[in-house]
């Protein structure tokens, strides 16, 4: 066989086995949402997000402290599903970027079935559309600001929203102690304290109040004197100041080293025991709103302060309850869930009702909220002491 025949021959056989080993391309597959961790054997995984460091880092350890209680409870009751619940728990540092750091790796990494957190509006703002475009749930234990929500259906809260907490601290502030004229102090930098400063002026005002000067300040300040002043100036009767612990103490004892004796209002950022720490026998005679009393006797309450301190060796500050309640409730809604699909525990979420909570009963409404009582907190002698309870 002459010679070119044979390289035509040979060439043709190397073709038809590189078509062999490589096959023809395909169309690219259709994008598909990747399967929970939790989907097959072995834990359901739920993760939490929060500052557990930095300057409110005594708020997030708290809430995570109700978290982990209420996860432990669950499983040593059998788990959820016949299964155990593993909670993975990231630190934000009270920092949005890490905020949206710790939830992309929950949902991207760990795959989580349900997101509790974040602790702080700011927070919860910041990460709740990546939670919504992943279809996984999302349940925040104490973001009030009330467009947390509104971000979608796969986002729920069981803290009261701030403009029932406004409007509920408005209302004692004229019907109660009968003010005629407020002031407000609030952060420029934090979604929270705005959306109370907001819905308090507003109330205040409807109800036939005067707000003669409204200040800021941001988050991380030291000095707070030159709104105090202006506040001074406007010779308000009580000063409404609905930030964080960690700012307030300082801000307090700032108003009465320069003469500023009116009672302070305030609302949920304020419950932690390092308030009275930083703030001293400064706030005594103030007010401020939360989700829960101590001294309030309902049987659910009671059960869970009991445990709590048991376990902690403290009694459970607020923070700790909201957290408490927003694991019990997901974990219940988890069990009743057809399966472990994030439409599926949305499902479930978002038909509780009634349920027995250690803040009191909770039933979350057509817009994820909660319908739930607030109690308004005085501090006398260092602690606070149940004043009024305000009901939607």
């Amino acid at each position: 066989m002459p010679r070119s025949v044979l390289l035509l021959a040979a060439f043709a056989l190397c073709c038809l086995a590189c078509e062999r080993k490589s096959p023809p391309p395909t169309a690219p597959e259709t994008p598909t949402a990747q399967p929970r961790a939790s989907s097959e054997q072995g834990p359901i995984v739920i993760g939490t997000l929060g500052s557990l460091t930095g300057s409110e880092a005594s708020f997030g350890t708290v809430v995570r402290d109700g978290i982990q209680f209420a996860v432990d409870e669950v499983n040593a009751a059998g788990g959820v599903k016949g299964r155990k619940v593993e909670l993975r728990s990231y630190d934000t540092q009270g920092k949005i970027e890490e905020s949206v750091a710790a939830a992309k790796r929950l949902l991207t990494q760990d795959k989580v079935v349900l997101i509790l957190g974040d602790v702080t509006s700011s927070g919860s703002l910041a990460i709740a559309d990546a939670v919504q475009a992943a279809r996984v749930p999302m349940v925040t234990p104490s973001s009030t600001h009330p467009d947390v929500t509104k971000k979608g259906d796969f986002v729920f809260r069981t803290c009261f929203i701030d403009p029932f907490q406004g409007g509920a601290m408005a209302r004692f502030a004229r019907d109660n102690l009968e003010l005629d004229r407020v002031a407000v102090l609030h952060d420029s930098k934090n979604a929270s304290s705005l959306g109370l400063s907001d819905t308090f002026t507003a109330a205040f005002k409807k109800l036939g109040g005067t707000v003669v000067a409204v200040e800021s300040y941001s988050k991380g300040d030291t000095d707070y004197r030159a709104p105090l002043l202006a506040v001074k100036r406007a010779k308000p009767q009580a000063l409404y100041l609905p930030g964080f612990y960690s700012e307030v103490g300082i801000i307090a004892r700032q108003a009465r080293e320069l003469g500023l004796t009116q009672p302070l209002l305030g609302g949920d950022g304020w419950d932690s025991a390092r308030l009275f720490e930083l703030a001293g026998g400064a706030l005594e005679g103030s007010y401020f709103s939360s989700h829960y009393a101590m001294d309030n006797p309902a049987p659910e309450l009671r059960r869970f302060a009991s445990a709590f301190q048991a376990r902690y060796g403290r009694t459970p500050e607020a923070a700790s309850a909201l957290g408490y309640d927003a694991a019990k409730v997901s974990l219940a809604a988890i069990e009743r869930a057809e399966s472990l699909s994030g439409p599926a525990i949305r499902d479930a979420l978002a038909r509780t009702k009634d349920f027995p909570a250690a803040t009191g009963n909770l039933t979350l409404d057509a817009d994820r909220n909660p319908v739930k009582p607030a109690v308004i907190l005085t501090i006398r002698e260092g602690q606070a002491r149940f004043a009024a309870a305000v009901t939607p």
